[in-house]
Formats: C-alpha cells, structure tokens, sequence
C-alpha cells in the first residue's frame, strides 16, 4: 500500500504512530466518556464501549458543553491518555484541550479524516507539518 497523505493544520507540535480510532459522531465529554476506565459510554455513539487511551482519535470536532475538555483531560490524568488527535473542525473546547494535554494535534483537514481514516489504521500525526499518513490499513 503506498502511504495515503492528509493535510491540516498543526495545531499541537509533534509526530506520533499509532491506531486510529475514529468517532465520526464525536463524543460528549459529559455523560459520554468514562474518565476512570478510557471507554465510551455514551449510549447512541456507534463506539459505546470503544478504549480511548493510547489511540491516534480521529474525530469531526467537539460535542457539548464546554466541559467537554475537561472530561477527556480527567480521563487522561487516569492513565486513558489518547496518543494525538485529527480534528476536522476546531473550536475552543478542542483548543483548550489540545493546549492542555500537549499531544500531536492536526485540524482543519482538506479531506474529512473520518471518512477516509478507518478503526485500526496505523496512522502518523505530524503536528509540526499538519500531516496525517495513513501507513497501513487495518487488515493488512
């Protein structure tokens, strides 16, 4: 497979690998995400019981209150730290997130990531060029 290249913007510095999880619904902070264990528990989310922790997320944009950055924060602090993100749309609950986490970040992508990054990708987040490549797909 040659290597499928995404632009965005870097929003947060840094170049991280890993699997994609992506959660083309978003998720709500509140209600949505368990802090303690990493997983979704919101219960329409198509990924109801997905792990956060030590995933690249790929993800459209924030869903919520503006507590949203704070649950995702508390879930981090519990050892459910995601690797980096790929946001499709920014707004100021992804940016104080992103800020305050301090992982590899891209946003504002050309192509829409959550229809073109699948679950369990191998992807590689460049925030200081505001690149997402997809390495290998899932299955492969």
């Amino acid at each position: 497979m040659m290597a499928e290249i995404i632009k965005g913007r870097g929003a947060y510095e840094g170049v991280m690998e890993g699997e994609a999880l992506v959660l083309p619904e978003s998720v709500q902070g509140w209600a949505g995400l368990d802090e303690k264990t990493g997983k979704i528990i919101e219960e329409a989310n198509s990924k109801c019981g997905a792990y956060v922790g030590g995933k690249i997320i790929i993800l459209p944009g924030a869903k919520g209150s503006n507590g949203w950055a704070s649950h995702w924060n508390s879930a981090a602090e519990a050892g459910h730290k995601p690797l980096a993100w790929v946001i499709e749309r920014l707004d100021s609950r992804c940016a104080a997130y992103i800020v305050e986490l301090g992982i590899p970040t891209v946003v504002e992508t050309e192509t829409e990531a959550c229809k073109v990054i699948r679950d369990g990708d191998l992807v590689r987040v460049d925030g200081d060029k505001g690149l997402v490549t997809i390495l290998k797909r899932a299955g492969e």
